[in-house]
């Protein structure tokens, strides 16, 4: 089975960055779905939920949920844009990792943000760190602003036609 990691370092629970990293999780696995015949699992975590324990390096949850996320086939990572970067919440869940702790992980990086203006820091910020970490980021990230968070699938529908051949090319059999 095919699982799929959803990370989302948004400070609000269950936010519309979170919603859109969720619609990139459901049309990764109808993907995967229809390419290996077999449905695909589902980790989610969002960082919101997990404030206060992660700078507590030796927490025991957190330190499941990034052995969870490096043994993952993909793995989603998701930020608003603050300060024209990710969040300090995703850098810290980030900064758990080892050099090459996400060898081997297929990683696809989101961000949301309210002016067009900030679409390359997807690129120019998040990506730069996953590949660090080991991971190959297959296909250039997503960026929504604020006019298309309102309808999460559609926005992803406008970028899943390039990427997900590349990402499901990615995963691991």
């Amino acid at each position: 089975m095919t699982t799929i990691a959803v990370v989302t370092g948004n400070p609000k629970p269950k936010s519309r960055t979170h919603a859109v990293a969720l619609a990139v999780a459901d049309t990764l696995a109808d993907a995967v779905a229809a390419e290996f015949g077999a449905a695909a699992g589902r980790l989610e975590i969002d960082l919101a939920d997990h404030a206060a324990s992660l700078f507590d390096w030796t927490d025991p949850a957190l330190t499941a949920l990034t052995a969870e996320v490096a043994n993952a086939d993909v793995a989603i990572f998701a930020s608003p844009t603050y300060k024209a970067a990710y969040t300090g919440m995703l850098k810290a869940f980030l900064d758990r990792y080892g050099s090459d702790g996400l060898a081997g992980l297929a990683a696809v990086p989101v961000m949301t943000g309210g002016w067009p203006g900030h679409l390359l820091a997807v690129e120019v910020h998040l990506r730069p760190v996953l590949v660090e970490l080991g991971a190959t980021v297959p296909a250039r990230g997503l960026y929504v602003t604020e006019p298309d968070l309102a309808d999460p699938h559609a926005a992803v529908g406008k970028w899943a036609a390039a990427a997900i051949p590349l990402i499901s090319r990615s995963v691991r059999s």
